[in-house]
């Protein structure tokens, strides 16, 4: 497989991704539809405006922290339960709820209560997924089991999955960090970016994690300018 360097430019309002249909379970297995890479990186951001999938898809939206995933996902995605399904929101509720009780205010750090965030933004995804409307999830890049229940979901659903990778170098990862008064560990960061390096690599080459239909690289001019995600038939 090779990858595919589009010649969409921003003039363009949207590009749709192939879609991937499966054959009914009692019939011949016919030859898997081949997975597409979509490199709109290096364009200077002359890219498109927005990306359309298929109504019943699941949309993985990855990259180190700090990339600008959250952000990206606030201005691309409706702000609609179980179509955007992103971590930072589910802790910037619990913060906004700690913030309200005077005694835990400014004292509580996160990393005490990181692990309810976690249990209520995969709670919160369990439900999105229940459901069989397109959503785009955040993905924690280190945790690779989300993106295989992701796409057996998707596959039940009768939808693909795809990824949106975000390639950004790690300083601005680690600029964007601090503009947004967050940060990981240094330990952290090093995973992240091992783990990112590797995803990165494998989609270059055309080899998608399995259970993936199709891969989009976006640089930081790229991510800027795409004003939408959405799902259509």
């Amino acid at each position: 497989m090779t990858v595919t360097r589009t010649t969409v430019y921003a003039t363009t309002s949207a590009v749709a991704l192939p879609k991937q249909p499966s054959a009914p379970a009692r019939e011949a297995c016919p030859a898997r539809p081949v997975p597409t890479v979509r490199d709109l990186r290096e364009r200077a951001g002359h890219s498109p405006h927005g990306l359309r999938f298929g109504p019943r898809d699941l949309v993985v939206v990855t990259g180190l922290p700090g990339s600008g995933k959250s952000t990206l996902m606030r201005r691309a995605v409706p702000g609609g339960d179980g179509v955007r399904v992103d971590s930072q929101d589910t802790r910037d509720r619990w913060e906004a709820r700690i913030s309200r009780v005077p005694s835990l205010s400014g004292l509580l750090p996160y990393a005490i209560y990181r692990p309810l965030v976690r249990l209520a933004h995969y709670a919160g995804l369990h439900r999105a997924l229940r459901s069989a409307s397109g959503a785009v999830v955040h993905d924690c890049g280190t945790q690779t089991w989300v993106r295989g229940w992701l796409a057996r979901a998707a596959g039940r659903r009768g939808g693909t999955l795809h990824l949106v990778f975000l390639d950004v170098s790690p300083d601005l990862a680690l600029d964007g960090q601090r503009e947004r008064g967050r940060g990981v560990s240094r330990y952290a960061f090093l995973r992240h970016r091992r783990a990112a390096a590797r995803l990165l690599r494998a989609v270059e080459r055309g080899e998608l994690p399995h259970g993936v239909g199709s891969a989009v690289l976006l640089d930081r001019d790229a991510a800027d300018v795409l004003r939408r995600i959405d799902f259509a038939d």
